[in-house]
């Protein structure tokens, strides 16, 4: 039964608290508060992130115009300046927050673990990509990048299945992608499916002695000796299919075991790719089609660009700027476990939409996400009198 509760509560009901109190406890990031608790801090930022506020002073003038409300929405607080908002993002421990989403991302995980991505296979596939965020050098001078520019860089480990980011590493813009595979800790019988810029010999042979799967986009300038080609249906787009060793010493030396060399004409661009995997037992299409499967990360970045508040930020400090990111990577999680749960049928981009109107309604939250739209007909109204008599 429906206890009257706004959308924005039942929204919260799905957040560990017991786990959101434990990792406060752990940094201390209630020492020393009277009254604006971590907890009123994520909801402000929550809130922020689900209405598309621009600022903090967007977000003191909406909360400040609903004070009664405030107290039943979970704030322990009347009132939420934004000086205080503000002070709370640069001070609190962003760890905090980092580890929380962790938890929430685990969660989402084991929801989206029986779904499909395309390719029908039982292993776990991630797609490891980054994507850069511009930001004033005058403001963000940690954020080393060009001499002119800053920028940080959000390097993404992605579960294709439900597109549920595993790992994320926030750098300056000047660290290069590559470095990041020494961050990882390769799973067994996973794959990892990578672009050219990833590709570091002694870094793929530590996936392969991992006993991870990797399918890399190769260089151009890849040199190599053919041991072996295996038969291909050209029909298909492959061109070859073939067992490599490298040839150059250095390469050799990091990577001194045999590779696959797949070369693959993509009908619709018209383009030639050329991949390289470890993986011998796979068809050469299948590993085509799981570099195909990468483009979900690029659709990940360009989706929480447009959606999430993480290219305009409350705060300058790279304490308050992590704290943003990682608060707005929860609420992308929290959305995408609130359907799975439920048991909705519709994507994360109408969700969102439909909770940033809603959040205050006192309305049960399936009942919300699951109205159907209002469809126009062209009945004629019995009782209404004509207007013009014929």
């Amino acid at each position: 039964m429906f206890d009257g509760r706004a959308v924005f509560v039942q929204l919260m009901d799905h957040v560990p608290r017991h786990t959101f109190r434990r990792l406060v406890r752990r940094y201390g990031g209630d020492e020393r508060v009277r009254s604006f608790t971590c907890w009123d801090q994520f909801l402000c930022m929550a809130f922020a992130q689900l209405t598309f506020r621009e600022s903090l002073r967007d977000i003191e003038a909406c909360l400040g115009a609903i004070p009664e409300k405030l107290y039943h929405l979970g704030f322990r607080t009347r009132t939420v300046a934004r000086s205080t908002l503000a002070d709370a993002n640069e001070t609190r421990n962003w760890q905090i927050y980092a580890d929380f989403a962790q938890v929430l991302i685990h969660q989402a995980r084991k929801l989206y673990a029986g779904d499909s991505f395309g390719v029908d296979l039982r292993e776990t596939v991630y797609a490891l990509d980054s994507t850069t965020i511009d930001l004033c050098l005058s403001l963000f001078s940690w954020a080393h990048f060009r001499r002119t520019k800053a920028a940080i860089k959000l390097h993404t480990l992605l579960d294709l299945r439900g597109s549920i980011p595993t790992f994320i590493r926030m750098t300056d813009g000047k660290v290069h992608d590559v470095n990041i595979l020494d961050e990882l800790i390769p799973e067994p019988g996973s794959i990892y499916v990578m672009d050219r810029g990833y590709v570091d010999f002694g870094r793929l042979h530590t996936l392969h002695r991992s006993q991870a799967t990797f399918v890399v986009r190769a260089k151009k300038n890849l040199q190599f000796e053919r041991l072996y080609s295996a038969p291909v249906d050209r029909s298909t787009g492959l061109v070859c299919d073939q067992t490599i060793v490298l040839t150059v010493a250095a390469s050799a030396e990091a990577y001194p075991d045999t590779l696959r060399r797949i070369r693959y004409k993509d009908a619709e661009s018209g383009k030639t790719l050329v991949f390289l995997t470890n993986n011998f037992a796979l068809p050469a299409l299948t590993i085509t089609q799981l570099y195909r499967s990468r483009w979900k990360i690029e659709l990940f970045f360009k989706w929480i660009k447009q959606h999430l508040r993480i290219k305009a930020f409350y705060g300058t400090s790279e304490n308050a700027v992590k704290s943003q990111i990682w608060i707005a990577i929860s609420v992308y999680v929290l959305v995408a476990i609130v359907p799975k749960r439920l048991r909705i049928e519709r994507d994360l981009y109408t969700i969102l939409q439909i909770l940033s109107v809603t959040l205050f309604e006192k309305i049960e939250i399936s009942q919300a996400l699951t109205r159907p739209a209002y469809t126009s007909t062209n009945e004629t109204i019995r009782n209404q009198l004509p207007l013009f008599d014929f």
